[in-house]
Parts: structure tokens; C-alpha cells; sequence
């Protein structure tokens, strides 16, 4: 929303600078915007602009265009490489393709707008992605190349990559298969892998930020909220908020806690997962507090009831994943990877069955009651909780008995 609100005070601004509108009727749509706002009804400034009939649609289109030409010549002047062409541009940059001149290759260059390069907070939070880009160099994480300013705007320049994401994909309707979901999910694991080694959280792991090269190599892309997790000081500065997506946030996140680790990126890659081999995000609701909100208290509908030709193992592998208890997730992303190569491979998916049978034991032992009813015969013997005392047995043994059959598949 912030962005949103800075784009939208930078197009008022050049409207009134153009004469297209005067600092009162400027004012007046503030105003307007602010009393809609209050009465629950969010609605952009250059909407309200309209709404008033201060603005037509194509002079709005006309001072769009403006400004981003104003962003492209100012890109041109950004020494050692030549604007190609316009890629994309959102409220919070816009990326062009260019060329690098010195080693005669193309690349992508993201640019700040002038607006948001007078915003401090901003300028930190983009240099701080080029330089957490540049600490990894792994083959499914998009590469950083260089970071700096020309003049008033902010650029930061990166591998470039000819392809679509994998929300280009979920929006145009497609449903993953598991095996090509997997293929995917297990590249993004191994570049949160190597992140993690080196003492990064990524914080939002999404199909936005996962681009597919036409060979079909994935790349995790976005650095923008990577945190390092010794950077306590970071950390304590931004305990109590939630940085994140709302449909692919972990609970940790949205609580705002100060320790944030990878496990908050399975989470969120198990929520993305999840949404690639059903055609569905894992909670929904009417605003992104009641999204967060399931996140936090709603259980999991499993993704295999959902699509029912998907494979158990991929279904226990997604809910472990995203576990609302962070100790309860994988305790390793190399146990992630071991579980989705397993599940790859068309087998069981070893630790995630694992941590439930130790859990199922658990809950049993303490008395704590299991999502299946167990009939207890009258007069039988029960422990302290009130489980019968042959059950704890039962359940132990067929506890031996799996991890038996776990050791025999390992060893074929």
C-alpha cells in the first residue's frame, strides 16, 4: 500500500506541475481518499483524481507514460550500459533490459523511482538487496552484477533471465503436475539451501520470485527482504511487524518475531508448492489480515483432498513443511531436499513420516487427543492421560516397524 500511495502523490505532483489540476483540487482528493479509506474502502489517489472528474483517463495515461520515460532517459545515462527496452515496472521500480557494455552481454537493470529514492528507508532496503545477491552465487539463484546511482535514481543491475515466473503460470491457469512442481520446488530448495549456509533468510519465497529460464531452470529472485540472521540489530528494529506475502507468509513472520530462519522459507515454499500442484494458495479471505489470520489458527486442508491423483508422500511432505510450529517443519533444508527426492523418485518421503510418528506417539503417551477417535474397551488398563496402556504398546511397535521399513528402503 505505501508504494502505492508514493507512486500516486508523484503522478498528483507532476499533474499540478503540468497545470492539469491546482494544489487545491489536489488537496481535495487527499482528503476525499483519506475519508474513503476511513470508511473502509481503499482506493487510489489518481482513482479519487478521476472519481472528481479533476483528471481524464487518457491525460492519467499521458503523465503514467511521462514519468516512466523520464526513469528510461535517466537509465540511459547510467554509465557502462545501453537501455534496450522496458521489461516491467510496478509501484516499486522499473526494470529495464540493457546491454553491458565492457563484457557485451545483456542484463536486467532495476531502477527506483525518483519518489522512492528520497526515501530512505527505500534506498537502504534496495541496496541491501544487491548486496545480499551479491554474497550468493549458486546456479538457481538470480545472479547480482552491479548496484549504484546515476544522478538522482538508484539502480541495481542483475543477471538477466528470458522466461516467465511461476506466477505467470498459476495466473494464466495452469496446474503443475507433481513431478514438474517438484522439479522446480527442489531447484528453489537447493538456492535456500545455499542461502541458508551462508546466514541468509530470503522472507519471501513466492511464485513471483521464482522465474523459469526456457530450459526450465528456476530461479529464485528478489532479495529484497533477505535478512541475515545474526543481523540482530535488523532483527530487533523490525520485531512486531510482518514482512512478507500474505498467502505465503509463515506464522513466525506474521507475529513479528525477532528469530526468523529458514524455516520460515520452507514455509513458504511449502505454501508454494502447495499452490502449484492444486491451483489453489493454501488459506484465503476477503483481506490479507484474514489470509494471515488462517495462517496462524486454521489447520491445512491436504493437498491430495484437494487433487486426489496427488501422491500421499507429496502431501505429508507440503504439511510438514507447513507446519504452524516452526520445530515441527523440517529440521534441515537438506531433509527437505532428502523428502522431495525421495517423493521424486516415487518413494516415502522418510523424515517427514518420521516427525509425525514420533508426534502421533507423543500426543498418544501425554494423552492428548490424535485426529483420529480410538474405541477404548471398558475395564482396560490406561496410563496417567487416560490412554490405554496396550495402545502406548501398539502404537510403539508400529512405530519400530516403520522406521524397520524406512532403514529396508534406504538400503535397497
Amino acid at each position: 500500500m505505501a508504494d502505492t500511495t508514493s507512486t500516486d502523490t508523484a503522478l498528483g505532483r507532476v499533474a499540478v506541475e503540468r497545470k492539469l489540476i491546482t494544489p487545491e483540487e489536489l488537496q481535495v482528493c487527499i482528503q476525499e481518499q483519506r475519508a474513503l479509506a476511513q470508511a473502509g474502502k481503499r482506493i487510489s489517489l489518481t482513482e479519487v483524481m478521476l472519481k472528481c472528474g479533476y483528471l481524464t483517463r487518457s491525460q492519467l495515461q499521458r503523465l503514467g507514460g511521462d514519468m516512466e520515460d523520464s526513469i528510461a532517459r535517466k537509465a540511459q545515462q547510467i554509465p557502462g550500459y545501453q537501455i534496450l527496452g522496458k521489461l516491467g515496472a510496478g509501484a516499486m521500480a522499473t526494470v529495464f533490459k540493457a546491454r553491458q557494455l565492457s563484457l557485451d552481454r545483456i542484463v536486467a537493470i532495476k531502477v527506483l523511482p525518483r519518489k522512492l529514492g528520497e526515501n530512505a528507508e527505500f534506498v537502504e532496503r534496495f541496496y541491501k538487496e544487491g548486496r545480499a545477491a551479491a554474497r550468493l552465487n549458486h546456479n538457481n539463484i538470480v545472479q547480482a552484477i552491479d548496484v549504484g546511482n546515476a544522478g538522482e535514481y538508484h539502480y541495481f543491475v542483475m543477471e538477466y533471465i528470458e522466461g516467465k515466473t511461476v506466477y505467470d503460470d498459476l495466473a494464466a491457469g495452469k496446474i503443475y503436475s507433481e513431478k514438474d512442481a517438484l522439479d522446480i520446488v527442489i531447484q528453489v530448495a537447493r538456492a535456500l539451501e545455499h542461502a541458508a549456509e551462508r546466514g541468509f533468510v530470503h522472507r519471501d519465497v513466492k511464485p513471483k520470485n521464482i522465474m523459469l529460464t526456457k530450459q526450465n531452470v528456476a530461479k529464485l529472485a528478489d532479495m529484497g527482504l533477505a535478512r541475515e540472521t545474526s543481523d540482530m540489530e535488523a532483527a530487533v528494529a523490525e520485531a512486531g511487524r510482518a514482512y512478507g506475502t500474505p498467502y505465503y507468509i509463515s506464522p513466525e513472520q506474521i507475529r513479528g518475531e525477532v528469530s526468523i530462519d529458514f524455516r520460515a522459507d520452507i514455509y513458504s515454499l511449502g505454501a508454494t508448492l502447495y499452490h502449484m500442484v492444486t491451483g489453489k494458495v493454501p488459506f484465503e479471505g476477503s483481506t490479507p489480515a484474514a489470509v494471515m489470520h488462517k495462517h496462524l489458527k486454521e489447520p491445512l486442508v491436504p493437498p491430495d483432498h484437494i487433487v486426489p491423483t496427488l501422491s500421499s508422500g507429496l502431501g505429508e511432505v507440503i504439511e510438514c513443511m507447513m507446519a504452524k510450529n516452526r520445530d515441527d517443519r523440517y529440521a534441515s533444508i537438506g531433509d527437505l531436499l532428502a523428502d522431495l527426492q525421495r517423493v521424486a523418485r516415487g518413494e516415502p518421503p522418510l523424515q517427514a513420516r518420521k516427525k509425525y510418528d514420533a508426534k502421533l506417539l507423543e500426543s498418544l503417551a501425554d494423552g492428548r487427543e490424535t485426529d483420529e477417535q480410538v474405541t477404548v474397551p471398558s475395564g482396560g488398563e490406561t496410563t496417567s492421560g487416560g490412554v490405554p496402556i496396550v495402545w502406548v504398546f501398539i502404537l510403539a511397535a508400529l512405530l519400530c516397524l516403520s522406521v524397520i521399513v524406512n532403514i529396508i528402503f534406504l538400503t535397497k
